[in-house]
This record gives C-alpha cells, structure tokens and sequence, in this order.
C-alpha cells in the first residue's frame, strides 16, 4: 500500500477517530477494569466486521491477515487509565472523579483502530500476518503484558516483531522518536517496616526511635546507587512514602516506606535489590530496631531489538520526513511492553503529541494531546505494518 494512500485515508477518517480517542479520554478506566473501554473497542470493529476475541480478561485481539507465508507482526496498544483527578476545562473532560488517561493510552486505542481500518479497508491484500492487540492493565503490577503471554496466544506462532507507539509531548505532532537497545529501565517496588519502640517524644532515652532508623535508613541506602552501582548502568532508587503515625509529642512503634528501584542491567538489578535489603537490615538492627524488608518484582528493563529498529527507524523517515525522527535518550521511566521483548524482537517507538507552550507531561492532572497526532498515529502503524510485512 502506498504512503499516498494511507495518508488519505487517515486524513478522511481524522475527524472520526479524534471522536474515538475523546470518548475513551471522558470515559477511563483503571487497570484491568476496562469494561466499558472493550466494549466500546469490540463495538467499533464489530461495526467495521474485523473479527475479535477477548484475551488477558478485558483485552481484545485479533488478525487481519493469517497467511502461512510472510512475516507475523503484532500491532500494541495498551487500554488503562491512572487514579488521577482530572484538571482539564475541555469538553471531553473525564467523566469519573478520580480516573484520568492521563498517560495517552486513549490517542493509543484510538491510533490502532484507526490502522486497522485502513488495513482492513484499503483494498490491498497483506503480504503476511497482522495480530491486533489492546492489552489491559500496563499501569498496574503484574501488568496486563504478562496476562496476555500466560494466555498461549503466541504459543503455536512467535511473532517476528511486536510494535507499539506511545505518546510524547517532549516532541511536537508530526515526529516520531526512537531508540535502539536499551531505552527503557526496569522497576521494582520496594516494601520496608522498620521497628522500633515508641512512646512520649520528651523521653527519646526511653525508646527506640524508628523516625530516626528511618530517617538514616533512607540516606544511607543512596550509597548503593553512589558507591556500588557500576557507573556506566544508570540506576536510580527513591522513596515516595514515609508513613510514621505519630504526633509531635509521640513516637510511633513503626514507620512504613515505600520505594522504587530502577535500572537497565538485570544482573546489577537482582544484585542490587539483594544489596538493599541486606544493608537496611544491617543498619536498622545496628540502631536497635527491626526490619522487614518486602520487594515486589516489576518489569524488565526495555530493549528495542536493533535490527528491527533501524528498519522501524528508516520507515518513520519515510512517512514522516528524515527531519522529523529524533534520536530518544534513555528514560528512566519503565513499560510493561518489555515482557514481550524479552521472547520475541520488540520494538517501542514514540509519537509527537506536544501542545505549542506546554509540556503537558504524562501522569499529570493536566496532561493533554495535539490531536492532529491521532491520525497521524493511525496512518504511521498502518504504513509500518504494511512495509514491515
């Protein structure tokens, strides 16, 4: 199928698919509630008479094409919302107090449904096998990406490359990003208790004071990203809790943290998480008091297959202009599209989404999109798939 073609096509259907993608932005849903959202997906390829199924509880997926020769290719996109109360004065504000696609994964749903029509549409027959996919639950531990893969539905055929886009407001519509290798970091979820022995904060002397083992705990643990992380693996590990209910003339028996660590090297990560616990043990039970220590295992670090992203990368050009593409750094943030990446070529690409004066950043209450960038989306996985094929 021609670049012409498509963009016609895309272009014919914008007005449409900006009505999708502001339908599904007044109207999220948290991971793996998407009820609504897989109806209205099942509704609208009903309508276009694409044959679908479920997968993964509320995700849907189906094929285009289903030839024995030529290639197999998934096309993602990824269906949650996130629990943020929307700012926004639009007409398409969110609908549910609380609940915000506030990470574009409703331009995403809208994008792909868009390809598929274009695909189903045009004419022209595929040269291959074109899987559909609309994961649940990407914001959420285990992530929706595992669901799918523990369903079997790439257990008879492994696809030669699964794609997925993702919105971008640090570039303007009309570019795309994207990065070769690593791009994306691993991310775990870090648990601690620390012990101790409250009682009346006038007699410090009397306790056990775990505001204080606390307080140390989360400075010292830095020195396992300044002093034992290879310096050439970025590694980053925060705390965004610390929960200590007492008063100001009470201390409490406990103080509960909350964490992240992240990092591109699965080595150093399962290394590190080891290296964590052992010293908040060891420094908290030096202090008098007692730990627990809980690690819940996130995703992987995401890697872009090379060969396939200097073909991905060499398409955008062509659909975009060689001007357009930008060459991504690495971002610390984590995806669940990385499970896949690690069975099969994989590669995550970034779509320009950014509003002129404002950044707009992803998981914020007033994050937003340049809606041009939907058709666009729609007709840059459309091209993809159908060269990549």
């Amino acid at each position: 199928m021609q670049k012409e073609k498509i963009l016609l096509l895309a272009g014919q259907w914008s007005d449409e698919l900006i009505a999708i993608r502001r339908h599904l932005h007044a109207h999220p849903e948290l991971s793996f509630q998407e009820y609504e959202t897989a109806k209205y997906i099942e509704a609208r390829l009903d309508e276009w008479k694409i044959p679908h199924q479920r997968v993964a509880g509320t995700g849907i997926t189906g094929l285009l094409s289903a030839q024995s020769e030529g290639s197999y290719l998934v096309l993602r996109a990824d269906m949650d919302a996130l629990p943020i109360d929307e700012l926004n004065e639009v007409s398409y504000r969110s609908v549910y107090p609380g609940v915000m696609h506030a990470c574009g994964h409703d331009l995403h749903i809208a994008a792909l449904l868009g390809a598929i029509r274009i695909l189903s549409q045009s004419g022209n027959p595929l040269n291959g096998t074109i899987r559909f996919l609309f994961q649940p639950g990407e914001e959420l531990l285990p992530g929706g990406a595992l669901r799918v893969i523990e369903s079997g539905l790439f257990d008879s055929r492994m696809p030669d490359l699964i794609l997925a886009q993702h919105v971008y407001p640090e570039l303007p519509a009309g570019w795309a990003g994207i990065r070769s290798g690593a791009y994306m970091a691993s991310s775990d979820e870090l648990y601690l208790t620390v012990k101790g022995r409250g009682g009346h904060a006038a007699m410090p002397h009397t306790l056990i004071d775990p505001v204080l083992i606390a307080s140390q705990l989360i400075v010292n643990l830095q020195q396992i990203v300044s002093r034992k992380a290879p310096p050439d693996i970025p590694t980053v590990l925060s705390f965004g809790k610390f929960d200590a209910p007492g008063a100001t003339n009470v201390i409490p028996s406990a103080v509960h943290l909350e964490g992240t660590f992240r990092t591109m090297d699965e080595t150093w990560r399962k290394k590190a998480l080891g290296l964590i616990c052992r010293s908040a043990d060891g420094l908290v039970t030096s202090m008098g008091g007692e730990l627990e220590c809980r690690v819940v295992p996130g995703y992987p670090a995401l890697h872009n297959h090379p060969g396939k992203t200097a073909a991905v990368r060499a398409l955008l050009k062509e659909y975009l202009g060689s001007d357009r593409v930008a060459e991504l750094p690495l971002r610390m943030g984590s995806e669940d599209f990385a499970r896949y990446g690690r069975m099969m070529p994989a590669v995550y690409y970034r779509l320009g989404t950014g509003i002129k004066n404002s950044s707009r950043a992803i998981h914020t209450a007033g994050f937003d999109v340049d809606e041009s960038a939907v058709s666009l989306g729609a007709g840059l996985l459309a091209y993809l798939a159908v060269s990549l094929l």
